[in-house]
């Protein structure tokens, strides 16, 4: 048998779409999960969050004073959007994982999200809004290239100072205005960033088609690692 203190480690390791959908797989993960989301919970450190949001209407000191003490991001379960100013000033997130069924990204969602480093998007993913991922100056590589992504807002990526690398989908029909203005990491100065055009035929749009034949494979899923992680365990020790 696992012991709880198996259990408590292993829900610290998993990503956040996993362990909302794995905290019924059995009884020994339900009470470890459900202890840790509570605890997270509590100490504002984990935001829950069910796809609707009100932050935009809270004042900057609000914002930082609800969002500052964040560092991990977990959402109910069936939830297919990400509201605007969801998690944004959310200066100590450094990894965000959006589950499987969300479809759009609100404006400024995570704007200025500073310390975040890595971002994975769901496949399902349709629309990113204006400024959702505005300095964030941690962001160095973004794949979106699995995605079914249809629209990127205005200044959706704008001032991700260390932004090198960006894969995108055919599915991209709108690169609007602004959107990786200050990436110069990104973008080189001699490619317009401020193309009115605001569909995939801008400078923008070409440059980024340049760069997709470096495009690597995807990493394996997260049910996929869970998965061997668990066959090895059970290759060790098979009376567990």
């Amino acid at each position: 048998m696992y012991t709880p203190d198996f259990w408590g480690l292993f829900v610290r390791l998993v990503p956040g779409d996993t362990l909302m959908k794995l905290r019924l797989a059995s009884k020994g993960y339900n009470g470890a999960a459900d202890e840790f989301i509570d605890e997270g919970v509590r100490s504002s450190k984990f935001l829950l969050h069910g796809g609707k949001s009100d932050r935009c209407f809270l004042s900057e000191s609000k914002k930082k004073k609800k969002c500052k003490p964040v560092t991990r991001v977990l959402f109910l379960l069936n939830v297919t959007e990400v509201g605007s100013c969801a998690c944004c000033l959310a200066f100590n997130l450094s990894v965000l994982d959006t589950p499987e069924g969300v479809k759009s990204i609100g404006k400024g969602a995570f704007h200025d999200c500073r310390n975040l480093t890595r971002v994975s998007f769901s496949g399902t993913l349709m629309f990113i809004g204006g400024g959702a991922f505005a300095d964030c100056g941690g962001l160095e590589n973004v794949d979106l290239h699995h995605t079914n992504l249809q629209e990127i807002g205005i200044q959706a990526f704008t001032r991700c100072l260390k932004l090198k690398s960006m894969t995108i989908p055919d599915s991209l029909q709108t690169l609007s205005e602004e959107v990786f203005f200050a990436c110069s990491k990104l973008v080189p100065s001699n490619v317009d960033v401020r193309d009115w055009q605001n569909d995939t035929t801008s400078e923008v749009g070409a440059h980024l088609r340049s760069l997709q034949s470096s495009f690597k494979k995807a990493p394996p899923s997260a049910f996929f690692i869970i998965k061997k992680f668990f066959a090895c365990i059970n290759f060790i020790n098979p009376s567990s």
